[in-house]
């Protein structure tokens, strides 16, 4: 049983002072992987049951590659399909390539295109993890995870937590109609504002998606000169 289970499936029946103690020291932990990247990163999501040579896996391995050329480096969760694809890029691109792992009932092994890997047991922390050098994230094709982190990107841009923060939607087949009924349906029904659907970019082009995520960061930088960056507060 993960830790997870244990807590969520039994909330009266468990360390509480233990458990607290586990959590803040895989903060620690994660925290201490996150400041040895010492450049911008992108996180690439998407599913971990593609397999090399699909259309999803090669768009993330040349995604990765594109941004390791451009002196990015380039997180994931650190398994298989989509992951391994943007993590191998990365490599080949001769960039640096992170995965952040997690512990599951079905265990997920790590791919071999790792610079910094670091296996988590809650889902909470590793989030986080996935947030704090992010400077935007690419969501190709991918499953419930996929989906779990994509909104809870947009969920903190709306929020105000992050701010200057694309998120790119590989994949015009595989997610267009989402987008579209976040259109007719969130928007018309005033679920959501305006300005909400302009935090989706959508594309089927490698280089539209790295130019993208590029081009945020250096507006970001030209508009706050003197903010500390990301890479600067490790």
């Amino acid at each position: 049983m993960t830790d997870d289970r244990q807590i969520l499936d039994h909330p009266a029946r468990f360390d509480i002072n233990g458990s607290v103690e586990k959590i803040a020291a895989e903060f620690r932990a994660g925290f201490e992987k996150v400041a040895l990247i010492d450049r911008p990163a992108a996180a690439l999501f998407g599913s971990a049951r593609v397999h090399e040579g699909s259309e999803p896996y090669e768009s993330a391995r040349n995604v990765g590659r594109r941004l390791a050329e451009s002196g990015w480096a380039v997180v994931t969760g650190g398994g298989g399909g989509v992951m391994e694809g943007a993590n191998r890029g990365a490599k080949e691109g001769g960039g640096l390539s992170i995965g952040f792992n997690i512990v599951l009932p079905h265990e997920q092994h790590p791919n071999p295109y790792l610079d910094i890997e670091h296996t988590f047991d809650h889902f909470y922390a590793r989030k986080v993890c996935f947030v704090r050098p992010a400077e935007g994230f690419v969501i190709f094709p991918g499953g419930f995870g996929t989906l779990d982190e994509l909104y809870e990107s947009l969920t903190l841009i709306q929020t105000g937590k992050i701010r200057h923060f694309p998120v790119v939607l590989f994949g015009s087949d595989y997610w267009g109609e989402m987008v579209e009924w976040i259109r007719d349906e969130l928007l018309a029904d005033g679920m959501i504002s305006p300005n909400d659907i302009d935090l989706l970019h959508l594309t089927d082009d490698v280089e539209t998606a790295v130019a993208h995520v590029l081009d945020c960061y250096d507006r970001r930088c030209a508009e706050n000169p003197h903010a500390p960056h990301k890479e600067d507060a490790q």
